[in-house]
C-alpha cells in the first residue's frame, strides 16, 4: 500500500527548507529590533474562540475551519489564524497587567483552512504575524505596518503596493451599516446566498465577496470614508501622516474591508505587483481590532496586528527572481582511507563538530576519488585527507578547495587552523 500527502499540504525538503529558515530568521531579527516577543499558542483551540473572535459571518468560520469533537465531545478547531489565539492568551495569562504596555507579540506557525488549493494557497500553511495590544495611539498602527514593509524590503522585494483604509469606530460603522443595507436591500436577490445572509449579519462583508464583485451595485456602494465621524477621521489622518513621515508610500482604497469581523479603524493590505505573480496579489493583511479582547472575556483593550503567508512571500521572491543569500558550504570534508584511518575519522569529525565547525565524512566506504566528489557536492572549503601514512605521522593532508593548495597539518592543530582560515 502506498501513501500520498493530503491535498492542500506540502513537504518542504532540504534544498527548499533553507529558504524558509532564512525568511523566518529575518522575521525574528526584525521583530527583535521592534521589541516584539515571540508567543507560541496551541495548534488547536476550543471552536467557540474562533466563532466569537473571528466572527460567525466570516467565510473562515462558516466554510473553512477544520473542526472535530474530542473524546469527551468537546468541539475543537485547528487554528485558522493567529490573532484569536494570541488575544486569548493575552487575556487568560493577564498580560494586560504588565506595567510595560503595549504588549508586543509575534508568532510563526502552521494554520489550517479548508479551501480550494491553488498556487500559493494551501490547507495547511505557515503564517508570520504580529499583534500589539494595549495602545490606541495611531503611531502603533504605523509601526505595525512599517514592520511588515521592513520584512519584505529586507528580503529584497520591490514590486510592493500598500493599501490602507479606515473602518471607523462603532458609531461610524453603525451609520455606514445602515447606508449599506439601504443600498443593497432592494436588489439583494441578485446576489449570492452568502451576500443575502450577510445583509443583516454584517453588510460590510458584501463588499468583500468574490462572486459578486463585478455587480454594478458594488461600484456605487456607500464609502465608509463618507461616514467617519470627526474622531475616526482624525485617527486615520494621523496614521497616514506617520506613514508619510516614514517614507512609506500607500494608497487609500475605500473598498478595502478585510475578511474578519473584528476589524475597526485602520485596515491594510500589502500586495505584489510583480509580473507573473498570479491573480491573487495580496501578500499580507491586517488592521485594528479594539473590541476583540472584550469579545472573548477580557478587559477593554485596543489592538492591531497583521499576518502574512510564508508560502506567498516565497512565491513573491520567486516572481522577482530574488535569490536569498543562503549558506550552502561546509567547512571541511574528512576523507579517510584504510580501516584505522576510518576509525580515527569518526572521532575527528566529532571533535571538529564540537568546535563549531560544519563537517561531513563518507559513510558508504567510497573510494578516495568518490569521496572528493562528495566533498565538491557539499561545497567543502577544505578537505582533510587521513590515510595510514597521515595517521602514523598524526597529521592530515589538508587541501584548500578554492586555491588547490595542500599542506600537512597536525591533527591536534586542525581545529585552530580551520578557525583561523575560514
Amino acid at each position: 500500500m502506498s501513501f500520498q500527502i493530503p491535498r492542500g499540504t506540502q513537504d518542504i525538503l532540504p534544498g527548499e527548507v533553507e529558504k524558509w529558515q532564512y525568511v523566518e530568521k529575518t522575521a525574528r531579527e526584525i521583530c527583535d529590533t521592534y521589541l516584539y516577543k515571540e508567543i507560541r499558542t496551541p495548534i488547536f483551540e476550543h471552536t467557540e474562540l474562533f466563532a466569537r473572535g473571528v466572527g460567525e459571518s466570516t467565510d473562515i468560520v462558516q466554510k473553512e475551519m477544520y473542526t472535530f469533537l474530542d473524546r469527551k465531545g468537546r468541539s475543537i478547531t485547528l487554528r485558522p489564524e493567529g490573532t484569536a489565539s494570541t488575544v486569548r492568551s493575552f487575556v487568560e495569562k493577564k498580560l494586560y497587567a504588565n506595567p510595560a504596555q503595549p504588549t508586543k507579540l509575534y508568532y510563526i506557525g502552521p494554520m489550517f483552512r479548508y479551501e480550494r488549493p491553488q498556487s500559493g494557497r494551501f490547507r495547511q500553511f505557515v503564517q508570520f504575524g504580529v499583534e500589539a495590544l494595549g495602545s490606541n495611539d495611531p503611531a502603533i498602527d504605523a509601526e505595525v505596518i512599517s514592520l511588515a514593509m521592513s520584512l519584505y524590503q529586507k528580503l529584497g522585494l520591490q514590486s510592493l503596493k500598500l493599501v490602507i483604509n479606515s473602518l471607523g469606530d462603532a458609531e461610524s460603522r453603525k451609520a455606514h451599516r445602515e447606508a449599506l443595507i439601504a443600498h443593497f436591500e432592494p436588489r439583494i436577490g441578485e446576489f449570492c446566498s452568502d451576500c443575502q445572509s450577510r445583509l443583516r449579519q454584517n453588510p460590510l462583508r458584501i463588499l468583500d465577496c468574490k462572486k459578486d464583485r463585478d455587480h454594478e451595485l458594488m461600484a456605487t456602494a456607500p464609502s465608509i470614508l463618507h461616514y467617519l465621524n470627526e474622531e475616526s477621521k482624525a485617527y486615520f489622518e494621523k496614521v497616514q501622516q506617520y506613514l508619510e513621515a516614514n517614507n512609506i508610500p500607500f494608497e487609500v482604497d475605500q473598498n478595502l474591508v478585510r475578511g474578519l469581523d473584528y476589524y475597526n479603524h485602520t485596515a491594510f493590505e500589502i500586495m505584489s505587483n510583480a509580473e507573473g505573480f498570479g491573480a491573487i496579489t495580496t501578500l499580507c493583511g491586517g488592521g485594528r481590532y479594539n473590541g476583540l479582547a472584550q469579545e472573548i472575556g477580557g478587559p477593554e483593550t485596543p489592538g492591531i496586528g497583521f499576518a502574512l503567508s510564508i508560502e506567498r512571500l516565497l512565491a513573491a521572491l520567486e516572481a522577482e527572481n530574488i535569490t536569498l543569500p543562503i549558506e550552502t558550504t561546509i567547512d571541511c570534508y574528512v576523507v579517510s582511507m584504510g580501516d584505522a584511518a576510518k576509525d580515527r575519522a569518526v572521532s575527528l569529525v566529532y571533535e571538529l563538530r564540537n568546535a563549531g565547525l560544519k563537517v561531513e565524512k563518507d559513510y558508504e566506504n567510497k573510494k578516495m576519488k568518490a569521496q572528493f566528489k562528495a566533498a565538491d557536492r557539499h561545497h567543502a572549503k577544505y578537505v582533510a585527507v587521513l590515510g595510514d601514512d597521515e595517521l602514523e605521522k598524526n597529521v592530515v593532508a589538508l587541501k584548500n578547495m578554492e586555491t588547490g593548495s595542500q599542506e600537512d597539518v597536525a591533527i591536534d592543530q586542525l581545529i585552530s587552523y580551520l578557525h583561523q582560515n575560514i
